[in-house]
């Protein structure tokens, strides 16, 4: 079994900072990819960013300079960092993660259960 965990999200007004956490934890051998998508109310989820095990990054454009994705591999968590925060990134961020299990199966598409983060004008 593997398990994501997300933790940081709240209550920001626009210009605001926060740190999004996501630490998977379970049967794992290696985490891959990590990233971080997002679903706004009535809209689909999307990509927000991505990092591979190598800490080679991508972002959506709409988030480019104000977000960033890193990664401790020592604890399996991967972190977003949001800046210049503005009420269109009210949404809910899902951690997603690419896993090897100790038993060498690949979970290529790990969920967390989600963080609310709203932002006010």
């Amino acid at each position: 079994q593997v398990q994501l965990v997300e933790s940081g999200g709240g209550l920001v007004q626009a210009g605001g900072s926060l740190r999004l956490s996501c630490a998977a934890s379970g049967s794992i051998f290696r985490v891959n990819a990590m990233g971080w998508y997002r679903q706004a109310p009535g809209k689909q989820r999307e990509l927000v960013a991505r990092i591979t095990s190598t800490s080679s990054t991508n972002y959506a454009d709409s988030v480019k300079g104000r977000f960033t994705i890193s990664r401790d591999n020592a604890k399996n968590t991967v972190y977003l960092q949001i800046n210049s925060l503005k009420p269109e990134d009210t949404a809910v961020y899902y951690c997603n993660a690419d896993i090897t299990t100790v038993s060498f199966l690949r979970k290529s598409d790990c969920w967390g259960q989600g963080t609310q983060v709203t932002v006010s004008s």
